[in-house]
């Protein structure tokens, strides 16, 4: 894996065709930088364009697979050599957006949104006409971080974790929350009804599934609009700020009149984008914004985020399971389990020199490209029962997953079982970790 340089993601322009009476010639050819007339004419036969020998890396490869065959269906594909034709690339790479807030260090940016401690759980209710607790499930179990002006934190772990009920929970802005939410330096549980009203335009969410998340009876003036209405803007420049924000997010403001039925999944999320916009936040809560996405127009809408935080210094709070995603996109990473804060700090920190075996666990399980490393790189595997989310003991919730648990010398263990890790890195440190012994 390389550092997180925030160089932006080649996309591929255009949408996949709809497979009903498709037309002569490449498929591939409305999409393609270098696409010729012929490409149009006639679609290109696969053919073998190389063959690799395996033997060379796996010398115990059987007989009959010693060679893999590479084949292409393209009328160029001759002309192709390491991604370029005569020198130039097919797909350039676009530039990096500009952005004065990302070189300024991390220390002297404002701080736009800060939790302390945050709780949050849910009852565990028992019987059928008698309904009485039981118990709670400690969905979020004393978490803090904070997120500075033109940063990327992203929250990762596995379902159940507690990613989205983080990202609800501050956007809830509740009297009732346990611990304390600040953004722009307020203090959201001691804001009146109407200052937390006001409050809201500076953080909006964008959701994972864009069709889901737009209302199908709506037009996209109006999806765009609703926000801007139930905030109090002027209504005579309404009209002016959605074109504003189709052009914005990449969108042609002659579409402004269509439903969301008429755009593809990567344009509906741009809408989705354009919605969270309206309002000039300071803050995007971003719950899994491309998963629902095709890999080729992941790509478009991990640019236009990029492009959007330098332009207008947003802070995002990301809520994702891909960690390549993660990994581009992040400044700083929070891994959770079970509620709590595994480790935290920068993402090259966290993905490079990972200390919790928890998220060296997460790691490993990131395919790589290389097919070759692929089949010869361990992984970690967790073995073990997952403990009870309704169990608040002490002790490390991690402890009867940890590979390495029962080597440890006796007072170690009894150590794990007994006492809760805190976070800690040393003194004046970014990278915390959650381990007695890390």
């Amino acid at each position: 894996m390389h550092h997180n340089d925030n160089a932006p993601l080649v996309p591929i322009k255009g949408n996949p065709p709809i497979l009903i009476n498709l037309p002569d010639g490449c498929p591939f050819a409305p999409r393609c930088p270098v696409a010729v007339d012929h490409c149009h004419t006639r679609e290109p036969a696969l053919e073998v364009i190389d063959t690799i020998d395996q033997t060379v890396s796996h010398p115990d490869t059987a007989p009959g697979e010693a060679e893999l065959v590479h084949s292409s269906a393209c009328w160029r594909s001759g002309e192709i050599h390491g991604g370029e034709i005569d020198g130039k690339p097919v797909f350039p790479v676009p530039p990096r957006p500009a952005s004065d807030i990302r070189e300024t260090p991390r220390d002297e940016r404002a701080t736009t949104i800060k939790v302390d401690h945050l709780v949050k759980t849910f009852p565990l209710i028992k019987g059928a006409l008698l309904k009485r607790r039981v118990g709670s499930v400690y969905a979020v179990d004393d978490i803090s971080f904070d997120v500075r002006a033109g940063e990327t934190l992203s929250i990762v772990g596995e379902s159940g974790s507690g990613k989205s009920t983080t990202l609800l929970e501050i956007m809830a802005m509740s009297h009732d929350t346990v611990g304390e939410i600040e953004l722009d330096g307020k203090r959201l549980k001691t804001l009146s009804r109407a200052q937390r009203r006001a409050e809201r335009r500076n953080i909006q969410m964008v959701f994972q599934d864009p069709m889901g998340a737009l209302d199908p009876r709506f037009t996209v003036y109006d999806i765009i609009a609703e926000p801007l209405h139930t905030l109090g803007f002027p209504r005579d420049g309404i009209e002016a700020r959605v074109n504003e924000l189709m052009n914005l997010v990449g969108l042609d403001p002659a579409h402004i009149d269509r439903f969301p039925g008429a755009f593809s999944g990567g344009q509906r999320q741009r809408i989705g984008i354009a919605r969270a916009l309206a309002t000039n936040p300071k803050v995007l809560a971003l719950d899994e914004p491309v998963s629902a996405l095709d890999v080729s127009i992941q790509a478009g809408v991990i640019n236009l985020l990029a492009e959007l935080q330098a332009k207008l210094e947003l802070s995002y709070l990301l809520v994702a399971h891909d960690l390549s995603v993660v990994r581009h996109i992040s400044d700083r990473v929070a891994v959770l389990y079970l509620g709590g804060i595994v480790e935290i700090g920068d993402v090259d920190a966290v993905f490079d020199e990972s200390r919790h075996p928890y998220t060296q666990a997460l790691l490993s399980a990131i395919p790589i490209p290389d097919p070759t490393v692929e089949r010869t790189r361990s992984r970690v595997v967790l073995k073990g029962d997952l403990p009870s989310p309704t169990d608040n003991e002490p002790g490390c919730r991690f402890a009867s997953r940890y590979p390495l648990f029962q080597t440890l010398p006796e007072q170690d263990r009894a150590r794990c079982l007994h006492e809760t890790p805190a976070l800690h890195g040393g003194e004046g440190a970014d990278h915390l970790v959650a381990c007695h012994f890390r």
